[in-house]
């Protein structure tokens, strides 16, 4: 029999909430049953209260050790053992190997800073001061054959900024979909090629950096699965940018050129880029029939004779370790199941035997197909080439960041990530959001979560990981729905958003580890911290240097009256819209409600009504605000009900902010193009093409236009005549 009290109990310990507060301010109690099928799917027993209580022990034993402690640079550095009365402090010993090699060893009795034993309490032991890093700490017992380990941390108080950012400049740059991107010269789909040229484009323009979306890896063999936000890993990278013509091998490969020139080849490519939305799959084959061919001239050419180029990519390999050859194995098994089978979409309906990576039956496959595997190793090594050459060149233009990643907050459920997880992941949940006003029936991203006791038990190694791919090659990191970091929304798989509850996460450690990251990589960090934020990360987001996200239509007053960009804190990105909102054209045209009309997405009137009614009443106050502070020409309209968003509009919206405290500005360039279709209506999946919709320019022509060009310098005066208040 199972009790609610014990029930409770260890979902309190395990750091689930048994209740929370909704979005209208009600304490939301959750129910039994999902605390049960949430700590099932941690691996706890929860069939009885005796289960459930041997199951807690199991998994939260009583530790002599802790496996990880973190702890800020200068604070004294204490760990805890806990010891039994009887056990002789005496019989102790410790050696410390610190990051960079150094041996320290001591034994208990000098070091101890209390022992409360008696009160069923700890030793508390003192350790030198260590640098900024990961060390590992072993406590020897006598007659004990091996020692107790612990990962030591010691972290920077708060995240890198760049010394600019510290000075008080204020930056701008245009955030990009980097594969709506249109150029006369690439394969369909916006490349590491053109990322180039829209680095080179805005430095020259006064930009100091170009954001991203994710470029996560997502499913070769399964391209129309091209959400950036439900990636295959987030360790790695979507091989379908690879700009193929930049790649050295391809003016070395015979057949490839002539593959290329040939008529055929070439009305496909132009019938790619002309078209105005991303067609996945015709650019996946183009390009796959390309790069095994360039790999083979590499193996020919570079590998054989083991030239410098070949060095530099067995390096990337070993460097990858396992990790690498899980994403390439996988890519590999992927595109072999695929040609046989086209419904083959993930590992959750490969052929039993493929569905984990240990498996016997994968061993073989990656034994038995050595050059596919290889293949994708080499896909990723010239995807993270090319991705470090835009960097490059950004940092040589004398930009400030350069590049701006995203880090995506999961990964989906039939990735790679998934296929080889070692327990780090909890596959029988879903993270999300609870209901709110806008959403009455709760979000449900299918995206499993990190399980924050594994994550404790491997010193917080897979987070590590990940923030070391993801700072690679840029100058900042903006990471989705950073209260995360506190909080996610825990649905139990296969239910509705509704059934689920807060899972509470070691904030502050994971916190003090991005900035040690973020030094290390010297890489700013963005929190996207839209939405309820709970009043416990607020402080602690701004304690750790971490950039909170303003998006000016929804930083309003009580009053519905818009906040003053002046008034935003300094440390902040601001920005109009994001790639989950309408443009500044759709929004102020009213496309998103009506297209949502069309889709079925507002089945009630009334509801639709009210929403057209809000719209109305925010352009007014927008047109106030932004007329007040001075922005709005003399020749655009003080009436909301008749003023288009036209060029002069836009411009003013964007100058306004310009002139704000925020220390980023990010702005977007469909609204430099005016334009009106988005790129994701969220809630949708068949009812739009998400994430598909190009740029309705190509690079050359839209920064070769005098209205943007007159608009670039007039943001890069706005931002430094900002940054001389600051001073």
């Amino acid at each position: 029999m199972r009790t609610e009290k014990v029930l409770k109990t260890v979902a309190r310990q395990a750091g689930l909430a048994e209740s929370y507060i909704s979005a209208w301010g009600e304490d939301t109690p959750v129910s039994e049953e999902t605390l049960a099928r949430l700590l099932a799917a941690m691996g706890y027993d929860v069939s009885s209260d005796a289960t459930l209580e041997a199951s807690a022990a199991r998994i939260q034993p009583r530790e002599v050790l802790a496996p990880v402690q973190v702890i800020h640079q200068g604070e004294p550095i204490q760990v805890e053992l806990m010891l039994g009365r009887s056990a002789r402090v005496s019989d102790f010993s410790w050696r410390l190997v610190t990051e960079q090699g150094e041996v320290m060893e001591g034994w208990l009795q000098s070091q101890l800073v209390s022992d409360d034993r008696a009160q069923g309490g700890s030793l508390r032991v003192a350790l030198p001061e260590l640098p900024l890093g990961y060390h590992q700490l072993e406590m020897y017992r006598k007659r004990r054959q091996s020692p107790y380990q612990m990962t030591l941390i010691v972290t920077p108080t708060a995240c890198f900024k760049q010394p600019a950012l510290v000075q008080g400049k204020k930056l701008w740059g245009p955030s990009v979909q980097l594969y709506s991107v249109r150029t006369g010269h690439n394969w369909g789909i916006g490349d590491f090629g053109d990322l180039k040229q829209l680095v080179s484009d805005v430095a020259a323009q006064g930009g100091d950096f170009v954001g991203l979306n994710p470029i996560h890896s997502l499913f070769p063999a399964n391209p129309e699965g091209a959400s950036p936000y439900s990636p295959s890993s987030r360790r790695w990278l979507n091989i379908i940018y690879i700009d193929v013509c930049a790649v050295p091998e391809f003016a070395q490969c015979d057949e490839a050129l002539q593959l290329v020139g040939s008529d055929a080849f070439q009305q496909r490519l132009n019938a790619a880029r002309e078209s105005n939305w991303v067609n996945y799959s015709e650019v996946a084959c183009l390009k796959m029939a390309v790069l095994p061919m360039l790999f083979s001239t590499f193996k020919q050419r570079h590998l054989k004779a083991e030239t410098a180029r070949s060095c530099a990519f067995l390096a990337f390999v070993e460097n990858g370790g396992e990790s690498l050859m899980h994403q390439a194995a996988f890519d590999a098994l992927h595109a072999e199941l695929k040609a046989t089978d086209e419904h083959v979409w993930g590992w959750p309906v490969f052929p039993e035997p493929y569905r984990q990576f240990d498996s016997a039956a994968v061993q073989q496959f990656i034994e038995r197909h050595p050059d596919q595997v290889q293949l994708y190793m080499y896909l990723q090594w010239l995807a993270d080439t090319q991705l470090a050459e835009a960097q490059q060149l950004a940092e040589e233009k004398g930009m400030v960041m350069g590049l701006y990643r995203d880090l995506a907050v999961g990964v989906c459920d039939s990735g790679a990530e998934t296929w080889a997880d070692q327990g780090a992941l909890c596959q029988d949940v879903s993270v999300g959001a609870p209901p709110d006003i806008l959403g009455p029936l709760g979000q449900n991203w299918g995206l499993p979560p990190f399980n924050p006791q594994q994550l404790r038990k491997m010193a917080y190694q897979p987070f590590i990981d990940l923030l070391q791919s993801n700072m690679r090659h840029c100058g900042a990191l903006r990471i989705d729905h950073v209260l995360g970091l506190l909080r996610l929304w825990w649905i139990p798989k296969g239910e509705s958003a509704k059934q689920g509850a807060y899972m509470y996460y070691p904030v502050d450690d994971l916190m003090a580890i991005l900035a040690l990251e973020s030094h290390r990589h010297q890489c700013t960090v963005i929190g996207e911290d839209l939405g309820t934020v709970p009043d416990e990360i607020v402080d602690k987001l701004a304690t750790a240097g971490i950039h909170s996200y303003k998006v000016f239509f929804f930083e309003t007053a009580e009053d519905g009256g818009y906040y003053s960009p002046a008034h935003y804190a300094e440390q902040s990105m601001s920005a109009l819209c994001t790639h989950d909102m309408p443009t500044l054209r759709g929004f102020w045209h009213c496309d998103d409600l009506k297209l949502g009309r069309e889709l079925g997405l507002y089945p009630d009137e009334a509801q639709l009504k009210g929403l057209f009614d809000g719209r109305a009443e925010s352009k007014q106050r927008i047109l106030d605000s932004v007329n007040w502070h001075g922005f709005l020409p003399d020749n655009v309209g003080r009436d909301a009900m008749s003023v288009p968003m036209d060029q002069a509009l836009s411009e003013s919206l964007q100058l306004h902010l310009a002139a704000g405290a925020s220390a980023l500005l990010s702005l977007q360039l469909e609204d430099w193009l005016e334009m009106d279709k988005p790129v994701n209506i969220p809630g949708t999946v068949d009812e739009y093409p998400n994430w598909r919709r190009k740029l309705s320019a190509n690079l050359e022509d839209l920064f070769n236009r005098p209205n943007i060009q007159a608009l670039s310098k007039r943001l890069t005066a706005a931002r430094a005549k900002a940054s001389q208040k600051t001073e």
